[in-house]
């Protein structure tokens, strides 16, 4: 293992879990640090980089949901994988409305988490050449600079968009009148990793209308085929 593998904080309070992903972690080429609560999580922070959490909902000093909810308000940008138990849906969608990357339900096959894991940071990796491009997005008064992954209003405010929503985002200004259908949307924003009956892009497309309601009606809905930006969308190099 080089000194320049990737380091995946694994918070769970379940000791033979903590074991179990350790290993098999290690086993695919990452550095891996552990927490069993809350508390040792910030400390793992405070002292260590990190490049992606693997996040355990349920801890017995607290929420998963609460410190994910934490860090992203003070904008940490550190990927986050939500483990929750299985069927619960309502934790998932929480989980993506508060800045969780993705979700994975317990049980799972440490398979698929590593699969969740490299999706995650192969998405991250991935915005770097668009920062080469230095672009601009604008529309309907908003501007979207995918350099800096900042958005700002008419006014000229930030909006606090969390990674997923912003990917989203960007992935229907570079696409502006095109029907996207969730399929699509789940290939483009998260690979192939996205279960075809997964709820997230409605979530985040309602996130997104919320948080953008300003500029009145940008995303339609298709029936039967998905969503629509339906705005003009000017695109401009950012070092004009």
């Amino acid at each position: 293992m080089t000194s320049t593998a990737q380091r995946i904080l694994v918070v769970d309070d379940d000791p033979e879990i903590r074991k179990l992903l350790a290993r098999y972690i290690e086993g695919q080429g990452f550095r891996v640090l552990l927490a069993a609560s809350c508390r040792e999580l910030r400390d793992r922070l405070a002292t260590n980089h990190v490049d992606l959490i693997v996040l355990d909902v349920m801890l017995p000093d607290g929420s998963g949901l609460d410190l994910c909810r934490d860090l992203r308000a003070m904008r940490s940008s550190v990927p986050i994988i939500l483990l929750t138990a299985l069927k619960e849906d309502v934790d998932r969608i929480i989980g993506l409305e508060i800045g969780a990357d993705d979700y994975l339900g317990k049980p799972f096959n440490p398979r698929e988490l590593i699969a969740r894991v490299r999706a995650v940071l192969r998405r991250r990796a991935e915005a770097a050449p668009a920062q080469i491009e230095a672009k601009t997005y604008r529309f309907e008064g908003f501007t979207a600079d995918p350099q800096t992954r900042r958005v700002t209003d008419p006014h000229g405010d930030d909006i606090d968009l969390t990674g997923a929503e912003f990917d989203l985002l960007k992935t229907f200004l570079e696409r502006p009148g095109r029907v996207l259908s969730r399929d699509q949307l789940l290939d483009l924003t998260r690979g192939r990793d996205g279960d075809v009956l997964d709820r997230s892009i409605d979530v985040l497309v309602s996130r997104l209308r919320r948080k953008l309601a300003e500029g009145g009606v940008l995303f339609k809905t298709v029936r039967n085929g998905g969503y629509q930006l339906a705005v003009k969308v000017e695109v401009e190099d950012a070092q004009s």
